[in-house]
C-alpha cells in the first residue's frame, strides 16, 4: 500500500482526534519492527564507529579550537543532555505513520551515517585534550573510556541530532501538536549540540561540518517532503 492511500485509509481531521492520540496512535503503528530495526541500526553502527575510532587507517588530524571553543568551558551537567541523544534518534522512527515514512527516515539516516563513516575512514580526526581531571567525575570517566574524543569532524552527534529535530518538527506540526511540544524538540536538540561542546567531545568546527550534513541528508529526504504536504492538509496518520 502506498503512504498516500495508508494516509488516507486511517486519517481524520486534527479537530477530531486530539494530537496527543495521534502521536499514541503512531508509536503503537508496527512498534515492535520499530524497536528491532532501530536497536539493529544502532548496533550495526557502534560497531562500525568503534572499530574506526581504536583502529584508524591514517594519521589522526586534531581539530583546531576556535573562539567559540575557547569561550565555553566543561559543564558536568552537559554528560545527560550528550546521552540523551540515543532517546531522541529513536523517537522519529517509532513516531513514523507508515512504512514509507519509516523507510525514508532509516534510509536517510543510514545515509547521513555512512558518509560520516567514509569520513571517518580517509580522514581521522581527533579533538585536542581537554585540562579537565576526568578521574573527578565518574560517567565522564565511562564516556572518555568509549568515545575518547575521536571520529571527531563531522559530528554525527549533530548530525543525527539536527536531521531528527526535522522530522520530529515535521511529524508535529502533521498532527497539529501543542507549540510547547514543538518547542520542546528544538530545546532538547539544541541542549545535545551545545552538549558536545561542553562536554569537550567536539570542537565548533565538527557542530558545523555535522550541521551541514544533516541540512543535506533532510534536503534529499522525500519522506520530509511528504510530511510538510500532510501538515498543510492537517491529516492525522494512524
Amino acid at each position: 500500500m502506498s503512504e498516500s492511500r495508508a494516509l488516507s485509509a486511517g486519517t481524520s481531521v486534527v479537530s477530531a482526534v486530539p494530537w496527543h492520540r495521534a502521536l499514541l496512535q503512531r508509536l503503537g503503528y508496527l512498534w515492535w519492527l520499530k524497536a528491532v530495526g532501530t536497536a539493529l541500526f544502532m548496533g550495526a553502527f557502534f560497531v562500525a564507529y568503534l572499530h574506526l575510532l581504536h583502529f584508524p587507517r591514517y594519521p589522526v588530524t586534531v581539530m583546531p579550537l576556535i573562539a567559540v571553543d575557547r569561550a565555553i568551558g566543561f559543564q558536568p551537567w552537559a554528560l545527560v543532555a550528550y546521552a540523551s541523544l540515543w532517546v531522541y534518534v529513536a523517537l522519529p522512527p517509532a513516531l513514523a505513520p507508515t512504512l514509507a515514512r519509516l523507510f525514508s527516515y532509516a534510509r536517510h539516516m543510514g545515509g547521513l551515517c555512512l558518509a560520516g563513516i567514509v569520513v571517518f575512514v580517509f580522514w581521522p580526526t581527533a579533538v585536542p585534550p581537554a585540562d579537565v581531571d576526568w578521574s573527578l567525575y565518574p560517567g565522564y570517566g565511562l564516556l572518555k573510556g568509549i568515545d575518547a574524543g575521536g571520529n571527531a569532524c563531522p559530528s554525527l552527534h549533530v548530525a543525527t541530532a539536527l536531521y531528527s529535530a526535522i522530522w520530529l518538527a515535521a511529524g508535529f506540526r502533521e498532527v497539529g501538536a501543542a507549540r510547547w511540544v514543538r518547542g520542546l524538540n528544538w530545546l532538547w536538540c539544541a541542549a545535545i549540540v551545545f552538549s558536545t561542546l561542553a562536554t569537550k567531545q567536539h570542537v565548533m568546527l565538527d557542530v558545523l561540518a555535522g550541521t551541514a550534513l544533516a541540512l543535506l541528508a533532510a534536503g534529499l529526504s522525500p519522506g520530509l517532503r511528504r510530511a510538510g504536504e500532510g501538515s498543510r492538509a492537517r491529516p492525522i496518520a494512524v
